[in-house]
């Protein structure tokens, strides 16, 4: 008997398994993305030169990787991987937010909070198109010098 249960349990484990790592590869997110800067409205600007995104699958989460080029020509670059738990995970390179927090809506919706000192600083609303060539990030917060941010940034599947 307690060999059955433990056979069982291990089939349950393994099921949980296969289908989280199906959800993830159906991910629409997943993958490569450049930010398309004339399509995409910088608020405050100056927008940045050019970026690109890599989203990767982890865990129950995400893994993004970001570089570019600001608008003086410095180079920029963050990386976090976090769960879609809500709990504050650590984000590097952002001169805005030092966690990030994930929250799944549906398939092709995604909320990320970023904070700063533990105060929300940034939320950040990321939609993919249904065709899932477009990712439409609306940004809204402060910076880092206190202004308000409204931005809507247009990112294409690559």
């Amino acid at each position: 008997m307690r060999k059955m249960l433990l056979v069982a349990l291990g089939v349950v484990l393994l099921v949980a398994d296969i289908v989280s790592v199906s959800a993830q590869a159906s991910d629409p997110r997943i993958g490569t993305w450049k930010l398309n800067v004339e399509k995409s409205k910088f608020s405050p600007g100056p927008a940045p030169r050019s970026n690109a995104l890599k989203i990767e699958a982890s865990g129950q989460g995400e893994k993004i990787t970001t570089e570019g080029v600001n608008a003086e020509g410095g180079r920029i670059a963050t990386q976090y991987t976090a769960n879609f738990d809500g709990k504050d995970y650590p984000l590097t390179g952002s001169s805005v937010a030092d966690t990030v927090s994930l929250k799944r809506i549906d398939a092709r919706t995604t909320v990320r909070t970023d904070k700063k000192d533990g105060k929300v600083v940034q939320t950040l609303t990321r939609v993919v198109s249904q065709d899932g060539k477009t990712m439409t990030v609306t940004v809204k917060g402060t910076d880092s010098q206190g202004r308000t941010v409204d931005t809507v940034a247009v990112w294409e599947k690559q």
